[in-house]
């Protein structure tokens, strides 16, 4: 990275890129002057602060029961968001939204996270609870501050004990929570649902991680390799979703190439089945070294996120990190 695409990152105007590019680019500690005032203007200025403008007094955003059903305004949107760009999680407004989605979209017995509200209990509703949305609320509830919360465990070990990982070999596991939603447990495992929850996986520390959570790891990079990331894997010839090659952020529910890189990149694991997406993403880079944002959620969200086609500074930072883990290989 050359300093003029440094110095890009690092401006002011976007204080959630700033911060993310001094702790995660130049590996300064969370105690650094400078990343403590990237911070709190993180917090002060730009889409966080716009969006914890937008919250009820309870932790919510807009309809208390809408929270996963308004894409993607509601509750579990609004807290994804928080986590990707970088909020304090000692804000007791960031706190106050981790309580309400553990409160209403977690089912309690098992700990998966659901899509509806249970007008018995008031908690996760059992028949809403999907993987996708259990793995980006891991992710997020990690990324502030609840990797200790016995909630947060919990969910952890329910991504172990249920999320598949299997490839269309042989019939799929019967029972619960098996027996509904096809579109999340059918013959093939959900590529999002891997994707999300391999996310959530990802960003427990390596230190933290218990044999289960290595183990289900394994597992997805495994499956991940075996579709070269975006690819069929009974016929690697095909493309199984051309969205996946068109590098977005967010992504809230859906992947792409660049997000799977990124986590890999995380867990410092290289394969050579990463080729693929590698040569995909130096493809993309533009003259000037920078990479354009090609999917969008920009009028869908309570704020704007960067612009369509034009040089994201999200996707340039993820891809030089991407470079950088696989330099060489």
């Amino acid at each position: 990275m050359d300093k003029q695409v440094l110095d890009w990152l690092l401006e002011e105007k976007d204080p959630s890129v700033r911060f993310m590019t001094l702790t995660t680019w130049l590996g300064l500690a969370p105690d650094a002057e400078e990343v403590v005032k990237a911070r709190a203007a993180v917090m002060a200025s730009g889409p966080v602060h716009e969006l914890l403008a937008q919250q009820n007094e309870d932790g919510s955003w807009g309809e208390v029961n809408r929270f996963y059903r308004d894409k993607y305004q509601g509750a579990v949107w609004s807290l994804l968001l928080l986590a990707e760009l970088g909020a304090d999680p000692a804000d007791p407004r960031v706190r106050r939204a981790c309580e309400f989605v553990l409160g209403v979209s977690q089912e309690p017995e098992e700990g998966g996270f659901s899509y509806d509200r249970s007008a018995k209990t008031g908690h996760g509703l059992y028949s809403g609870v999907v993987p996708c949305l259990t793995g980006n609320m891991v992710y997020a509830l990690i990324k502030l501050g609840y990797l200790e919360d016995p909630r947060v465990q919990q969910a952890i070990d329910w991504i172990c004990r249920y999320q598949r990982t299997d490839d269309a070999e042989g019939a799929p596991p019967k029972g619960k929570p098996y027996d509904r939603y096809d579109m999340c447990w059918g013959i093939h495992s959900c590529h999002m649902g891997v994707a999300k929850t391999f996310k959530a996986l990802v960003s427990i520390p390596e230190h933290r991680r218990n044999e289960s959570v290595q183990r289900q790891l394994k597992a997805m990079e495994d499956y991940f390799l075996k579709h070269h990331l975006y690819k069929k894997s009974h016929d690697l010839s095909q493309i199984a979703r051309p969205g996946w090659l068109r590098p977005g952020f967010p992504l809230m529910y859906q992947t792409d190439v660049f997000e799977l890189l990124g986590l890999f990149a995380e867990l410092n694991v290289y394969d050579p089945r990463l080729n693929d997406g590698i040569r995909i993403l130096k493809d993309k880079q533009l003259a000037d070294g920078l990479w354009k944002l090609e999917n969008s959620f920009n009028g869908k969200m309570r704020v704007t996120i960067e612009k369509k086609g034009k040089p994201s500074k999200w996707l340039t930072l993820k891809a030089y990190r991407i470079l950088r883990a696989f330099e060489g290989c």
